[in-house]
């Protein structure tokens, strides 16, 4: 499986701006600029971006493991805070908030450090990334 996204960028860094599109048209001439990025800015950033797909892809893997129990999953949310540091990414975030019926709180959190792990986008980032899990 392959999956593609363009972007387009015209201008000088701080005054030009740049459109996003996806394969999947998603976003479809998405605006993104120096100043969504590092101000306040209308459009997406690549950091913003980055935090939806990790959040996406490590609430896919928790469903699944949490699918290989018994568990009635009712609703899994995953927030993911990206942090750029002097032009790195230096930390990936993630607070979970899970209703799920038929779990112990002991198997849902290793059930979260496993996905955490093993989701494709946790495997690359090469960052730090860290995860609070709530079940309520």
């Amino acid at each position: 499986m392959k999956r593609n996204a363009t972007a387009v960028w015209n201008g000088s860094l701080k005054e030009g701006a740049g459109k996003l599109t996806t394969q999947s048209k998603t976003l479809e001439n998405t605006q993104y600029s120096f100043k969504s990025r590092f101000d306040e800015g209308v459009g997406t950033n690549p950091e913003e971006l980055a935090a939806a797909a990790h959040a996406g892809c490590f609430t896919m893997q928790l469903t699944a493991f949490i699918g290989e129990t018994s568990a009635v999953i009712e609703s899994i949310e995953t927030k993911c805070d990206i942090s750029l540091l002097e032009g790195t990414i230096n930390s990936s975030q993630l607070t979970v908030t899970a209703k799920i019926e038929g779990i112990s709180n002991e198997t849902f959190q290793e059930l979260v450090t496993k996905a955490e792990k093993n989701c494709p986008i946790s495997k690359l980032f090469n960052t730090e990334i860290s995860t609070v899990a709530t079940l309520v």
